[in-house]
């Protein structure tokens, strides 16, 4: 008698890999702050502003998976502005973005080059990053610009502005610059910097560090930062409703003169 032939075993089906929780909880926030505020139009190409921290390295997987979800399509690009100064190593930044199948351009700048580090400001610093970016926009075709700037940030300058400025505005989460030929972004407008802290650990890339300006933990940002999370053990809606205060304007409560003001306020050139 012939033994019963064994029966094939049916190969395991491939498994999609799941997507951690809390990136499609993040990206659900960017979902709506992209609809919110228009952000993304069918065709879209983006440059991601990528400084190697954990913000801007979440927002890449984060435009990656509305890429998966939604009806749009658009496509994106990382981009890091390299001063090359010291502090900073881009080439662990590049190593990571081809792990993970990013598309990348790295721009190296010269502006800043043969001044001390620790003596480059955070304005300088910002406003030669955008000014590459925006070459490099206007350059290659970018539609847009976009930021990892989150809730947190926004409320931040809000405050810095009236504190430091005598000036009420705010980081917008869409402006459009020269005549709407190029328009930033921040699709993580609506999340909280605690999310963000949570995803980089779940995607691994909270220690990788980042380029920044050598004073950034001392600067008039940080003290505002620390001031307001100061009031959040209080109020922890303190964030929420900053952020909200540009959109709920009591236009009848606001400062009017009829002739010109005595007074003139001042604010040191570094805020």
């Amino acid at each position: 008698m012939k033994p019963e032939p064994t029966p094939e075993k049916t190969p395991p089906a491939t498994k999609k890999a799941k997507e951690p929780t809390l990136l499609v909880t993040v990206s659900k926030h960017a979902g709506r702050a992209i609809r919110d505020f228009d952000m993304i139009q069918e065709g879209d190409k983006i440059a991601v502003a990528v400084s190697g921290g954990k913000d801007s390295l979440s927002l890449l997987h984060v435009l990656r998976h509305r890429l998966k979800i939604s009806p749009v399509k658009f496509s994106f690009t990382a981009v890091h502005i390299d001063f090359e100064l010291s502090g900073f190593d881009p080439r662990i930044l590049i190593k990571y973005l081809e792990k993970e199948g990013f598309d990348h351009e790295v721009v190296k700048v010269s502006d800043l080059k043969g001044e001390k580090y620790e003596d480059i400001g955070c304005y300088r610093w910002s406003r030669h990053r955008r000014k590459a970016l925006f070459e490099l926009a206007d350059s290659e075709g970018f539609t847009k610009i976009a930021f990892g700037h989150h809730m947190d940030d926004i409320a931040e300058t809000i405050v810095l502005n009236q504190f430091y400025r005598g000036e009420i505005g705010a980081m917008k989460p869409r402006q459009e610059l020269f005549g709407g030929r190029i328009t930033l972004i921040r699709p993580l407008a609506y999340v909280r910097e605690d999310e963000m802290v949570g995803l980089a650990r779940k995607l691994k890339i909270d220690s990788m560090g980042q380029s920044k300006c050598a004073n950034d933990d001392t600067s008039y940002r940080m003290k505002v930062k620390q001031f307001i999370r100061e009031m959040e053990r209080t109020n922890p809606a303190v964030v929420k409703n900053i952020f909200h205060s540009l959109q709920n304007i009591k236009q009848d409560y606001l400062l009017q003169t009829v002739n010109q003001p005595d007074v003139f306020f001042s604010c040191p050139k570094s805020a």
